[in-house]
């Protein structure tokens, strides 16, 4: 039943709903994903600066990465490469240009409609867009349910259960080793709540990706007269004039889009919950920050898998005995040796625990909704999460992982509607930000053109 569920939400109605609001947010804005993809640039340099007390619009961006990034860019891309074939990865890439139009306005409004708690941190997400913007409570409540147990509770057990096997498989270590070793790790790090979180992800995302990329450089450079073969390869088989796979161009498009979907996140309403915590002068810096961490998860991470399978023997040779996790080590090994397989195994790892304290994260801005100063009911949360991860890496959690996908779906559609519903705030705030840049100025909110709106006057300071 989770399955035909599933295949229903992900394979029809998501793929249908995800891209329409894609274009429609693409075409609408003017392709604001390419209008300002070079500022993009300028204004993560200015996102470095740290105001004291608060989380810096970098610290946002790396820990929305340390989410978006993981299981998917290794293991998800080998599976669309294996059903899909080479063409899938085309359309990876279209959808993540899309989706990082989607994530510029999803982004946009939980900065504009956060909340200042009494610490002088701030809080948002699509819970507070959805009740503070358009007035719908009942919405804003599905939504926090959903999020709290689809990425605060069962995501996290499966990800210590990725971890865990992963160990095992290429190190023999006991998955209930691996699952107390995560266990004190995460809980260091969750006790100190998003600030700490941010900390240790300033460090460890920048590590793991650019190891990562380096990786597929070297990949490249080993293979560097087979790349433009190997470009023109991607783009024939996503038109069907050159098909890996008997479904020809329907396969390759069904497995790119879904996949690509599944890894940068752009429309599910993850990312605006980190993203509304930092300080930023106008919302729209945040989006544009945010946009472009859909464009590092799935143009640049997304591709480095590709390339890594796609320039290897393994693939060439058919590549069939093995899917997964398993062919992109298979592949990597292939390329530099032995120690590539390792190094798939602990990058997974990496990208596994950076997920686990996101989407952590994510389920306690969801209780926070609920109630905001509770501190037993934070510390019981905590105590359950840690509690699901030991019990998640001992566990055969295809069922959890299952249940799991139904409410990201049904999060999505949450997050979907209120996103269409607010097309006009969106735009206007759009407006907003091109007008002041425009005039020559560098833009930031003026509380006064937003005063008929529901917004935390104290989350602006002037």
């Amino acid at each position: 039943m989770l399955a035909a569920i599933n295949e229903f939400l992900w394979g029809q109605l998501l793929i249908v709903v995800l891209l329409g609001v894609g274009v429609l947010f693409t075409v609408s804005s003017r392709f604001v994903q390419f209008r300002y993809f070079g500022r993009m640039f300028g204004v993560l340099r200015g996102a470095m600066h740290h105001e004291k007390g608060h989380i810096s619009s970098f610290q946002a961006l790396v820990v929305s990465v340390a989410g978006r990034v993981g299981g998917g860019n290794i293991a998800g891309v080998a599976v669309a490469i294996t059903l899909g074939g080479p063409g899938a990865i085309f359309w990876m890439w279209v959808i993540g240009l899309m989706g990082m139009a989607t994530s510029f306005f999803e982004c946009s409004l939980a900065q504009l409609y956060k909340r200042a708690e009494p610490d002088g941190t701030y809080r948002g997400g699509p819970a507070y867009y959805l009740h503070h913007g358009i007035q719908q409570r009942w919405l804003a409540l599905i939504y926090s349910v959903l999020l709290l147990v689809t990425f605060g509770l069962g995501f996290n057990a499966v990800q210590s259960y990725v971890v865990a096997t992963s160990l095992q498989a290429s190190f023999g270590i006991p998955t209930w080793l691996s699952g107390l070793t995560t266990v004190a790790v995460l809980g260091v790090v969750i006790f100190g709540g998003i600030k700490r979180i941010a900390l240790v992800a300033e460090f460890v995302v920048p590590v793991m990706a650019v190891g990562y990329f380096a990786c597929a450089v070297v990949v490249i450079g080993l293979n560097l007269s087979e790349v433009p073969a190997l470009l023109v390869h991607i783009v024939q088989s996503a038109f069907g004039l050159d098909s890996a796979v008997g479904g020809g161009i329907g396969v390759a498009i069904m497995q790119g889009v879904k996949r690509g979907l599944f890894s940068n996140e752009a429309g599910l309403g993850s990312a605006p919950n980190v993203a509304a915590v930092a300080f930023v002068p106008h919302p729209a810096n945040q989006g544009i920050v945010q946009a472009f961490s859909v464009f590092i998860d799935t143009i640049i991470m997304c591709s480095c898998t590709a390339i890594i399978i796609l320039l290897s023997d393994v693939y060439q040779a058919g590549g069939a005995d093995v899917s997964g996790v398993a062919l992109t080590q298979s592949a990597l090994a292939s390329h530099v040796g032995a120690w590539g397989g390792g190094f798939v195994s602990v990058a997974l790892v990496l990208f596994a625990l950076s997920s686990m304290m996101y989407n952590y994260y994510l389920g306690e801005n969801s209780l926070n909704y609920f109630s905001e100063e509770n501190t037993t009911l934070f510390n019981v949360f905590r105590a359950a999460v840690l509690g699901l991860i030991l019990w998640g890496s001992v566990q055969d959690l295809g069922t959890v992982f299952g249940f799991a996908d139904v409410t990201m779906g049904f999060l999505a559609l949450v997050n979907l509607l209120g996103l269409v519903w607010m097309y006009k705030i969106g735009m206007r705030l759009l407006r907003d930000y091109d007008g002041q840049l425009a005039s020559g100025i560098e833009p930031r909110l003026r509380k006064e053109d937003y005063h008929d709106l529901d917004i935390d006057v104290t989350a602006w300071p002037d």
